[in-house]
């Protein structure tokens, strides 16, 4: 039923036994939905074995004749159709003049948004011819509009150094493509630079070098002396201007953070590898500490049985003497060829004897007519008492 023109509409209606009012565009949604109600009660009728009415092709002779009650029926319809037909262009012709009113009203800000862009922007050009017409001698004013006019201006040469020395700084950092010899930018090439940038006077310069020295913030500008290291009392011992805050573009910086990160890696992973190493050797070094100690307990007992060996055998009458030289029972007790390398296992074993072994005595004697260092046995006094 969407597809039907208005005509045809018109037409079907008519044939139903409905007289339509004039089809709008705001009425037709009502008229549609009219002829599906007629159709549906023709196709019950039909269904229920009543006559449908008689299409205009069938007969001609006139019009349909319904019964009473469905002409009341009809004529109720109709009314109501016509009531709903006039309230809706009712509300049509008040929505309208809502919509125009809406439309003037936007039209009327928009309009008053354009009127205070041009009264304001011709209100700032106007500020700014004031401004031009400054007077020159403003330096020498002491009113608060000039102070806070010299005060901008310092604040723009130290913005306009401060970004310069930064990009200089940040060259420097990422290969240096101006063959800088330091970070440290001479006093005169940066004087001229912000000069030529700004138009500012030599003065300004060193008002905006002033505040650097006297402010206790950290403004992003090392001012620096003849001697880099040493610290600028006066702006006539400034040498040159260093950025604390190198300016460097993205791949600089992921460069020098991946050089960073290989670099601590690499210190973190020989710092591990020298403390294993250190401990590889401390561990080998307490091996061989413990082997040692345990040589030299071993070579204590074999010196014992040595001596005591040699002062039984003096007691039989097998020996001359009844004590032995210690160079002797150290070359009867360590082959020739490991003598240099039980060195120190001999010496432990020796100074080991001496403070801790209280059966053998150490003495001086004169053997073949050299004096020589010689061990004795001592016999225990008990032992001495029950032989005699």
């Amino acid at each position: 039923m969407a597809e039907l023109t208005d005509a045809e509409l018109r037409r079907e209606l008519l044939a139903l036994g409905y007289r339509p009012g004039p089809i709008t565009a705001t009425t037709r949604k009502v008229y549609v939905k009219k002829l599906g109600c007629l159709r549906a009660e023709v196709a019950a009728a039909r269904r229920s074995g009543r006559a449908a009415p008689p299409s205009p092709g069938r007969s001609p002779a006139g019009p349909p004749q319904a019964s009473p009650s469905r002409q009341r029926s009809g004529f109720t319809r109709d009314s109501e159709e016509e009531e709903g037909e006039e309230e809706e262009e009712e509300e049509e012709g008040g929505q309208a003049p809502a919509s125009r009113w809406g439309t003037l009203v936007l039209l009327l800000i928009f309009l008053g948004i354009l009127a205070v862009k041009m009264v304001g922007s011709g209100w700032l050009d106007r500020r700014d011819e004031s401004f031009n017409l400054l007077p020159v001698d403003c330096d020498k004013s002491t009113d608060d509009f000039c102070q806070a006019k010299q005060k901008d201006m310092t604040r723009a040469v130290l913005h306009e150094l401060y970004n310069y020395l930064s990009v200089q700084a940040g060259n420097f950092e990422c290969g240096n493509p101006e063959n800088l010899k330091s970070k440290c930018i001479w006093v005169s090439e940066a004087k001229d630079h912000v000069m030529n940038v700004t138009g500012s006077s030599p003065q300004k310069f060193e008002a905006a070098l002033h505040w650097i020295l006297n402010s206790n913030k950290d403004l992003g500008i090392w001012l620096k002396g003849r001697d880099l290291s040493g610290p600028v009392s006066s702006v006539e011992e400034v040498f040159c201007l260093e950025s604390a805050h190198p300016q460097m573009g993205l791949g600089c910086r992921f460069r020098r953070a991946v050089i960073t990160a290989i670099t601590n890696l690499f210190l973190f992973f020989w710092s591990l590898i020298t403390l294993w190493g250190i401990l590889i050797f401390l561990r080998y070094r307490w091996r061989k500490m413990e082997e040692e100690e345990q040589a030299m307990y071993e070579m204590v007992k074999k010196i014992i049985a040595v001596v005591q060996d040699h002062y039984k055998e003096w007691e039989r009458n097998l020996e001359r003497y009844p004590y032995v030289g210690i160079f002797h029972v150290r070359d009867s007790l360590i082959p020739p060829q490991s003598r240099k390398k039980m060195k120190r296992v001999w010496e432990r074993a020796v100074d080991f004897l001496a403070s801790n072994e209280s059966r053998i005595q150490t003495e001086s004697h004169r053997v073949a007519g050299e004096d020589m260092l010689v061990w004795r046995w001592t016999q225990p006094s008990y032992l001495s008492d029950s032989e005699h």
